[in-house]
C-alpha cells in the first residue's frame, strides 16, 4: 500500500500567448518544440536547455549553471518534461509544463523515465504544479505525435490482461496484487479512449480534451494503487527491448503502438478496435524493421527476466 498518494497537476486551458511570468525561467525544451511555439511565448528566460537523451549523465551535464532561475518551464513532449521534472525536483523549484502535443502521460506523473543498462527505469521526481493546455497548439502538432498519448491508454487492454495473467499464476510482485475494481475502472477509461481516438487524431479540441481526461484518469488511478500494472505490460516491455536494439530516437508511440498490437495478438485478444484507434491517431505502426521485431520477440523472455520486469505474457516464449 502506498504511503503517499500523489495528485494531478492543476490544468489551465489558455493560449500560450496569454501566459504572464515575471520569475526568471529555466526553459527545458527540444529544438522542434520550441521552434513551433517560440513566437507565442514571452518568458523571462535566464537559461534554455535542449534535451536530446534520457540519461542522468546527460541531464546532470545540461543543468549545471542557471542558478538564477526561480521556476522551471517544460515546453515540448515527454523527453523535455521528464528532464524538467528531474531538475525541478533536485533544485526545489516549481515546474510549469506546456505540452506541444498530447504524446505521452509524462506531464502528469511524479516520475521520470531514464535509460539505464538497456531498459527504461522510472525514478521519483515530481509532477508539474501546473499544466497549460493550448488547444490551438496541441491541434496543430505533427499528426504522428499529436495524440500519441493514446498509446498509454490503449495499453490498458494488454496491461490489464498481463496483470490478470500474473495473478492467475501467483506471479504478481508484492504491492502489485490484482484488484478487480481497478481493472473495471481502467477498462472504462480504455472504452472512452477508443471513442475519442478519431476526434483526437484530427486535432479537434473536444477530442483532445477527452484524450487529456483519459490520460489524467489513468495516471490518477495508478497513483491510487501505487503502480502502473493496469496500463504497463508486454506492450511496453516490447517497446523497451526494441529501443535497446534500435538505439534511442524513435518517439514513444512508434514503439508502444506496434507493441500493443503484437502483445494483444500473443495474448489472444481481438485487436481490430485497437488498430483502428492507433491509425485514427496516426501512430506509425511499421517504423520498427521486421527483422528487429523478430529478434526482439525472440529475446523478450530473457530481456524481461534480466531487467526484473513484473510478470507478463512477454516472459513466456
Amino acid at each position: 500500500m502506498p504511503t503517499t498518494i500523489p495528485t494531478l497537476p492543476i490544468a489551465q486551458i489558455m493560449p500560450f500567448s496569454a501566459i504572464e511570468e515575471e520569475r526568471p525561467v529555466l526553459l527545458v525544451t527540444s529544438a522542434p518544440a520550441w521552434d513551433a511555439v517560440a513566437d507565442r511565448l514571452h518568458l523571462p528566460i535566464t537559461a534554455r536547455v535542449d534535451v536530446t537523451e534520457a540519461t542522468l549523465a546527460h541531464w546532470d551535464a545540461l543543468f549545471q549553471g542557471a542558478e538564477d532561475a526561480a521556476v522551471v518551464y517544460a515546453v515540448g513532449g515527454g523527453l523535455a518534461v521528464d528532464a524538467a521534472k528531474y531538475v525541478a525536483a533536485n533544485r526545489g523549484l516549481p515546474l510549469i509544463c506546456l505540452p506541444t502535443a498530447l504524446s505521452v502521460d509524462a506531464f502528469l506523473t511524479t516520475s521520470s523515465g531514464i535509460r539505464r543498462d538497456g531498459c527504461v527505469v522510472y525514478i521519483p521526481t515530481k509532477a508539474p504544479q501546473t499544466v497549460i493546455l493550448d488547444w490551438g497548439v496541441l491541434g496543430a502538432a505533427p499528426p504522428s505525435i499529436r495524440a500519441a498519448g493514446i498509446c498509454d491508454l490503449l495499453s490498458i487492454a494488454t496491461g490489464c490482461w498481463d496483470w490478470r495473467f500474473a495473478h492467475e499464476r501467483v506471479q504478481n510482485p508484492p504491492g502489485m496484487a490484482y484488484i478487480p475494481w481497478v481493472e473495471e475502472i481502467a477498462q472504462a477509461i480504455l472504452r472512452a479512449s477508443l471513442d475519442c481516438a478519431e476526434a483526437a487524431g484530427r486535432g479537434d479540441p473536444d477530442g483532445l480534451k477527452t484524450l487529456y481526461d483519459c490520460l489524467a484518469l489513468e495516471v490518477q488511478l495508478c497513483n491510487q494503487i501505487g503502480h502502473s500494472r493496469p496500463e504497463e505490460g508486454s506492450e511496453h516491455y516490447f517497446a523497451y527491448a526494441a529501443e535497446d536494439r534500435l538505439g534511442h530516437g524513435l518517439p514513444h508511440g512508434d514503439l508502444v503502438g506496434p507493441g500493443i498490437l503484437i502483445a494483444a495478438e500473443r495474448q489472444g485478444q481481438e485487436r481490430a478496435a485497437l488498430e483502428r484507434a492507433l491509425r485514427a491517431c496516426h501512430i506509425p505502426l511499421h517504423t520498427i524493421p521486421a527483422d528487429v521485431v523478430a529478434a526482439t520477440l525472440a529475446g523478450l523472455p530473457d530481456y524481461c527476466r534480466t531487467h526484473n520486469l513484473p510478470y507478463s505474457r512477454a516472459h513466456e516464449p
